[in-house]
């Protein structure tokens, strides 16, 4: 397995999307896959990689727990120094806290959540948004209406940063998956989220 998985768009690409998987799956699970498809159809270069923990796993199949997030930050930080031409910081679950945590600081455009932990399931009182209250460049947040880690009345009572933006997928759980009763797939609100990335990433190089 390569230690970049690289989905490059038919013609120029928009921007770089340097994308970062979940805790628990690695960078070519089948969401990250679907996503990575669905951004580079939208003209968007999408770099997926690995932590260090699952990078290990990868090697020997031994499950570890993610690193300390001053490791996964430095990760990310040596991965984006690697990227030319314009951009993006993204990810999934804590990918996406990582991305948004480090974006500003790295130069990039902007940042993209796919499936933001405002808290721990059931543990709402443990959030994780202090650093956005203020951010340091645009941001975007994709969220299921269903997500265990933060729904749509918890996240309307937090102190965000005006310019955050958020889009909600409705009925999508964490990893975007509806109800059956919905009429919905997972594979739309992949798209979805893939459409509203995209504009986002258009809006912000203007």
């Amino acid at each position: 397995m390569q230690s970049v998985l690289t989905d490059q768009p038919a013609g120029e690409p928009r921007a770089t999307l340097l994308l970062a998987h979940g805790a628990g799956a690695p960078m070519d699970s089948p969401f990250m896959t679907q996503l990575a498809a669905a951004l580079s159809a939208q003209g968007v270069k999408v770099a997926r990689f690995e932590f260090p923990y699952m990078a290990a796993r990868r090697d020997d199949g031994r499950k570890r727990p993610p690193n300390p997030m001053p490791m996964l930050e430095q990760c990310m930080r040596e991965q984006a120094a690697g990227v030319s031409g314009r951009l993006f910081l993204g990810g999934k679950s804590m990918g996406a806290r990582v991305a948004s945590q480090l974006a500003a600081e790295v130069g990039a455009a902007g940042f993209i959540c796919f499936g933001y932990p405002f808290h721990p399931p059931g543990k709402p009182e443990r959030t994780r948004i202090e650093h956005l209250q203020q951010i340091g460049c645009p941001g975007l947040i994709v969220q299921g209406t269903r997500d265990p880690f933060g729904k749509p009345d918890e996240v309307a009572a937090y102190p965000l940063d005006p310019a955050l933006q958020l889009h909600w997928l409705e009925s999508g759980e964490h990893d975007f998956r509806p109800l059956k009763s919905s009429g919905l797939t997972q594979q739309a609100l992949i798209e979805e989220a893939a459409d509203v990335a995209a504009a986002f990433i258009a809006a912000a190089e203007r």
